[in-house]
């Protein structure tokens, strides 16, 4: 078996094969072997709802996965994650190396009950249709077949190759965001497989943060006495225009409202008012900065004898782009190149768990890698797809990126 050179480089941990190394045959015969199998169990999953909110159906999806990683030898916990609905799975692969590996990715979904049976699994050419079938099933089958691909290759260079699957990340993982944090501290090297929309890798997310706005009026009857009323809803507007530029294009932080919500009947003159927005920011203590430039804002009003308040809410911290990530890009690009396929990195402005693995005090411990998943587009929509053709290069990536970062000269 052929192994990757790996060395430091000052501030992180370089890692690179030759750009023109030829192509381990055996592995990609293996992975096209694989290709039908895994996508006959995308099959199976995407069929099962598993949106962050319902508890039957992660159920189900929990006990394939967990299934799947028993059989593949693994040693697996399942825990309780409040407030999740559903559990986070961990399984573990011991074997005979130096290096702790953790692969992780969710199987929840935004989607609701019934949408799986509504817009069932189905391939058209080469891309497959159906609720959560890039983000993120496919990558939950990319890790399962991996391993299996492992396993067949009696690779086991690794000191521990662990899994982890949690149920709550569309919902900002409340519930396991402290086990991931606790278990990458363990690792070397951390691959997250979110979905790519093309080929490439993920070397730096967004922190996400929601922007709380309230106003508190004063209700009265909207025909006979409006002005004994102090309008929640007219406050509520002319805070959002005051609040519209509390994003920073110097730092690429970007706050916009999408949520705004006030009264309850036609009648009577709103007594309550409020709106929430989408914050997303690479520099943390732009949460800090928001908070205090919106806190002197809210202090001009229109409506006297109206209270207006503001929280920034943290919900995900940032993936900070890094040395020892990029330098984990570059071996990614170079096991492309082994297949003859180009590969690219990029920071992305969505935010991931990578957030959550990722140490900023030591960026390369562990090192963290992210869109190592299926390939897909239309996230979130009812038209989301996954590229069956990239499952035979991802499955060849995620081996010999494993086998790679197991071993040193």
């Amino acid at each position: 078996m052929r192994h990757m050179k790996i060395w430091t480089l000052a501030g992180g941990l370089a890692l690179a094969g030759a750009a023109q190394a030829q192509y381990d045959a055996g592995l990609l015969r293996l992975a096209q072997a694989h290709k039908a199998a895994l996508t006959e169990d995308l099959g199976v999953v995407v069929n099962m709802d598993s949106g962050t909110d319902d508890a039957a159906g992660l159920a189900k999806v929990e006990g394939m996965l967990a299934q799947r990683l028993r059989v593949l030898g693994a040693d697996v916990e399942v825990r309780s994650s409040p407030p999740a609905a559903g559990r986070t799975i961990i399984g573990t692969l011991h074997g005979e190396g130096t290096k702790n590996i953790l692969l992780m990715i969710h199987y929840d979904t935004v989607f609701g009950i019934g949408d799986a049976a509504k817009r069932p699994f189905k391939v058209v050419g080469n891309k497959a249709f159906g609720p959560g079938v890039a983000d993120a099933k496919g990558g939950a089958l990319l890790i399962l077949h991996a391993l299996d691909l492992l396993r067949e290759r009696q690779f086991r260079a690794f000191k521990t190759l662990t899994v982890l699957f949690n149920p709550d990340e569309e919902k900002s993982s409340l519930g396991s965001r402290s086990i991931i944090q606790k278990l990458s501290a363990d690792q070397d090297f951390v691959l997250v497989f979110e979905p790519p929309e093309s080929e490439r890798v993920t070397v730096g997310t967004n922190g996400i943060a929601y922007v709380h706005l309230d106003v508190q009026g004063r209700a009265s009857h909207a025909g006979s006495a409006p002005e004994a009323g102090r309008n929640a809803a007219i406050e509520l507007a002319h805070q959002l225009l005051q609040l519209n530029d509390l994003g920073s294009t110097a730092k690429g932080t970007t706050v916009n409202w999408t949520v705004v919500q006030a009264g309850g009947a036609v009648n009577i003159i709103p007594e309550k008012a409020g709106a929430t927005a989408d914050m997303r920011m690479s520099d943390p203590s732009e949460i800090a900065r928001v908070q205090a430039d919106a806190d002197r804002l809210i202090q001009k009003k229109l409506i006297p004898e109206t209270q207006v308040s503001v929280r920034v809410e943290d919900r995900r911290p940032p993936f900070g782009r890094n040395e020892s990530s990029d330098s984990l890009a570059a071996l990614a690009k170079s096991i492309y190149a082994e297949m003859g396929r180009p590969l690219t990195a990029a920071a992305m402005r969505y935010g991931t768990d990578a957030g959550f693995a990722y140490n900023p005090a030591s960026p390369a411990k562990p090192v963290v890698l992210d869109g190592m998943g299926i390939v897909g587009d239309r996230i979130h929509s009812s038209d989301e797809w996954a590229d069956l053709d990239s499952i035979v290069p991802r499955l060849y990536l995620t081996v010999r990126m494993i086998e790679a970062m197991s071993v040193r000269n």
